[in-house]
């Protein structure tokens, strides 16, 4: 298929080291894997990455290029203060102000390897509810009692208003930016990626069924609180007692050991069918 037609830039892999390259390429195809699936907002929002092997360095996107135009060569290379370490050769600078949100979170969560911000229809619309994500399905029940909520205060350009950020997240991977947009994060991109697809999959879920105007059939606690507990990676329990069963078990295990690697290899098959130019 026909190659992306991207900015030039020249190719960074012999400056860098393995890792490095390896986070610029997964990170690259996260961009584009949100383009793909209809997740971006022109040349705004950021994904960010931490080098593996270097908790002090980080790759984030040129500000000025569309997300199907990242490839692993244009990202730029910061540290926690948003300072340029590396600036390839395309023209673009980094949007500071954007980092602003990433940083905090990346500074008081080491477990946190990627930071990913949308604003796409249907997650701004679910952020405007007053009840928020609602467990209408299953897919929304992996994040019930698992995703923080943040009350707007204008742009996330403020110091003190990033550190409340961090707060109302704690120690979830999922935040609802009221009137804003959405915020995921993870150990890894395909993490990352892999929450961001299914969170955004249940706003639009919700806001297809709110759209209805029919009543809407709502599952019940028990069935709420097993499938909680199966995307949680813990043991199921049924009608209060522990559940016996081991492949069901071994299935929630499994669960949470692989969100987002399973399919991530598949993905990168998708995009590379598609135009591979992301890993240049």
């Amino acid at each position: 298929m026909r190659q992306t037609e991207v900015c030039a830039v020249s190719d960074v892999r012999a400056i860098v080291g393995e890792e490095e390259w390896a986070t610029r390429v997964d990170l690259a195809a996260c961009y584009r894997l949100v383009a793909l699936y209809g997740m971006t907002d022109l040349i705004y929002n950021h994904i960010s990455a931490q080098v593996l092997g270097h908790d002090d360095r980080y790759l984030i996107n040129p500000y000025g290029m569309l997300y199907e135009e990242i490839t692993a060569s244009s990202l730029v290379k910061i540290d926690i203060e948003g300072r340029t370490l590396l600036q390839p050769d395309h023209g673009y600078n980094v949007n500071v102000a954007g980092f602003y949100l990433h940083a905090p979170i990346h500074r008081a969560r080491p477990d946190v390897k990627c930071v990913l911000h949308t604003h796409t229809r249907a997650g701004t619309a679910v952020s405007t509810l007053a009840e928020g994500l609602l467990p209408l399905s299953q897919t929304a029940m992996r994040f019930h009692g698992w995703i923080g909520y943040h009350d707007f205060e204008g742009p996330a350009i403020d110091r003190d208003e990033c550190d409340r950020v961090v707060a109302d997240l704690g120690r979830n991977n999922a935040l609802v930016l009221r009137n804003h947009g959405l915020l995921v994060c993870g150990n890894t991109i395909p993490q990352a990626f892999n929450a961001i697809y299914w969170l955004e999959q249940a706003c639009r879920i919700q806001v297809d069924a709110l759209g209805c105007g029919r009543p809407l059939h709502a599952p019940s606690e028990l069935a709420i609180g097993n499938t909680v507990t199966c995307f949680a990676g813990t043991e199921i329990t049924l009608d209060n007692e522990r559940d016996t069963n081991p492949l069901l078990n071994e299935a929630a295990q499994n669960l949470q050991a692989g969100y987002g690697l399973l399919e991530w290899s598949a993905l990168r098959r998708r995009l590379d069918r598609i135009d591979g130019s992301y890993a240049q």
